[in-house]
């Protein structure tokens, strides 16, 4: 759990949010698999893929502001900083991965 902390908890933990609500949007639609339950679970996954992005983003603007005011950056500090930087696409990208799976198997359910 060390990555949630170091990808910035203010992007990470609404992600981890939006993955336990899916968690429970896919559990509630193996009970009652409605069109309603399925549809939520596509829609919240691609917020979350989307809400990772935009921490990437408005990481990137804030690194490239402070690289464009320092007088010299090492390698090892901008590699440093883009790994950090997608950390919260990639676990947007991983929820979003889990959503459309969960979504799969409750179409493949649907009687």
């Amino acid at each position: 759990m060390n990555f949630i902390m170091e990808g910035g908890p203010i992007f990470m933990v609404p992600l981890l949010l939006l993955l336990i609500a899916i968690i429970v949007l896919f559990v509630k639609g193996l009970k009652d698999n409605s069109e309603k339950t399925r549809n939520l679970l596509k829609e919240l996954s691609l917020f979350s893929f989307v809400f990772g992005v935009l921490g990437f983003i408005i990481g990137m603007l804030g690194a490239l502001e402070a690289i464009s005011q320092a007088a010299d950056i090492s390698s090892q500090v901008l590699a440093g900083g883009l790994k950090v930087g997608l950390l919260s696409p990639t676990f947007g990208l991983v929820i979003f991965l889990i959503g459309k799976l969960f979504s799969i198997i409750l179409i493949s359910k649907k009687s």
